[in-house]
């Protein structure tokens, strides 16, 4: 099991969630992944979902990656937390799998013109593709 996800299991209602950090501070591959890990923190403080219940998702997410073939090295962690994201949202009815499809698909043709470096930038047009 994940170390992280064991950590999150571990938790009760009213712990604090310990970000992943070394010497230099919080480890994140990109700014998406600290966004992803935030929003997950902000969301179990609003009520949405437990810890428990988080940590049972995100197992059962990465369960399925795997059996899809990742390699479970490390590099697609956050993906893993993106998908438990998207799972949680649309089960407690706060965006349907539709408009989370449609999102996705926006930002990936966002991300597709934007030149490397450049701030990414959702036009209405991106929904409409």
């Amino acid at each position: 099991m994940n170390a992280d996800v064991a950590a999150l299991r571990s938790l009760g209602p009213n712990d604090d969630v310990i970000i992943p950090r070394n010497e230099h501070g919080p480890i994140f591959r990109a700014p998406w992944e600290a966004e992803a890990f935030a929003l997950a923190v902000s969301l179990n403080e609003q009520g949405l979902f437990t810890w428990k219940e988080w940590a049972a998702t995100l197992g059962d997410e990465i369960k399925k990656a795997q059996a899809a073939g990742d390699p479970d090295t490390g590099d697609t962690y956050y993906h893993h937390w993106l998908a438990t994201l998207e799972r949680i949202v649309a089960e407690k009815g706060l965006a349907d799998a539709a408009a989370l499809a449609r999102t996705r698909d926006a930002w990936r043709r966002a991300c597709a013109r934007t030149p490397h470096g450049t701030p990414i930038e959702l036009r209405p047009q991106d929904f409409n593709e």
